[in-house]
């Protein structure tokens, strides 16, 4: 029978590759006051300095989902109006 993998939140990653990277502390006592090991410490503080720039980057990627949302809003108002009225037509008859 195997290991079960220990898992662990986005926040808890970042907590410890913070630390890592602040460089106030050995890895190795990062690693031993959380319970895990340096060489995952040290894979963790590799991907968090190869990619804090994305926290920069999706402030533009945010505007342009909002405004294609509202785009998407606009035509769903558009439509529920056609339908009503083409509703209110079919009564008639």
């Amino acid at each position: 029978m195997g290991r079960i993998r220990k898992k662990y939140t986005a926040q808890f990653k970042a907590k410890v590759a913070f630390e890592a990277a602040k460089g106030d502390r050995n890895i190795t006592e990062i690693a031993s006051e959380y319970g895990i090991h340096p060489q995952q410490v040290r894979a963790w503080r590799r991907e968090f300095l190869e990619k804090m720039h994305l926290v920069f980057e999706n402030d533009r990627g945010t505007a342009a989902i909002q405004k294609e949302l509202a785009k998407a809003y606009q035509k769903i108002g558009q439509l529920e109006v056609e339908r009503d009225f083409l509703s209110g037509l079919l009564k008639k008859y």
